[in-house]
């Protein structure tokens, strides 16, 4: 699979992923700052974005999209961040390919298995959309509010809403497979040997997704691993706190 990317910047590479129902934009002013100093490639991971639609969905094939990705474009090594679903697929390169990985980043996810399924809501929202009958955006931030109540969250899902060639409104994101993938976009990583070089794990101070009892898992795959906790920030950290984000990675990777 050939995943949509754009690349700005100059210097070793860093490959950036997005968690789920984003895209490479999301993590656009973390890119565009650590494009100062780096030659960044913000990916769209496949049924996201601008990149291909397929019937698989799990950590294995995502990761071996960016590995394809890597081959194309000559990138022997490189520094990989991912937020949330992206950092699962960064750590699953990691485990998969280390020498293909120089250091790596994780923004506020852990390797484990998520029983809670939080996204219920705002897949029941997205896939009953009207979109044949929707007028505009507007519209389709009023049905949402049924679905999800912050105003930021609808924002971020409404940016896969676009309008094909015949003005008909569409969603960039394959519903469908997420939806019956699910459960394998919760699941944790694993491995026999783990990723021994250097490892980030960026919490927003306020999420609950890296959490106390998640320490064992993470140093068992990830022995050299450190933590910054981002004061005053949730799930969404680097959209958050970007410039302490930003100058965190660029710390870390430097």
């Amino acid at each position: 699979m050939k995943l949509y990317a754009r690349q700005q910047g100059q210097g070793a590479d860093v490959i950036s992923l997005h968690g789920l129902f984003g895209s490479g934009e999301n993590l656009g002013m973390i890119n565009r700052g650590l494009a100062e100093s780096f030659r960044v490639h913000g990916l769209d991971l496949r049924n996201h974005g601008r990149s291909p639609h397929d019937e698989a969905m799990n950590y294995s094939v995502m990761a071996e999209d960016v590995l394809a990705y890597m081959d194309d474009n000559q990138l022997e090594k490189v520094h990989l961040v991912g937020h949330s679903m992206g950092g699962k697929v960064a750590m699953t390169i990691a485990l998969m390919a280390p020498e293909r990985v120089t250091r790596l980043a994780v923004i506020d996810i852990a390797p484990v298995t998520y029983q809670e399924r939080r996204h219920d809501s705002i897949l029941e929202g997205l896939s009953s959309m009207p979109l044949h009958t929707l007028n505009s955006r507007t519209e389709a931030d009023r049905f949402l509010e049924a679905y999800e109540p912050e105003q930021g969250v609808r924002q971020f899902l409404l940016k896969n809403l676009y309008r094909d060639e015949q003005g008909r409104y569409r969603w960039r994101v394959n519903l469908p497979v997420i939806m019956a993938h699910y459960m394998e976009i919760l699941a944790g990583q694993q491995s026999d040997t783990g990723f021994a070089n250097k490892t980030l794990f960026i919490k927003g101070g306020e999420s609950d997704y890296i959490l106390p009892e998640h320490r064992e898992q993470v140093l068992a795959l990830f022995p050299s691993a450190s933590m910054r906790l981002i004061p005053g920030a949730g799930h969404w950290v680097h959209a958050q706190k970007p410039e302490l984000v930003t100058r965190t990675l660029l710390r870390f990777f430097g």
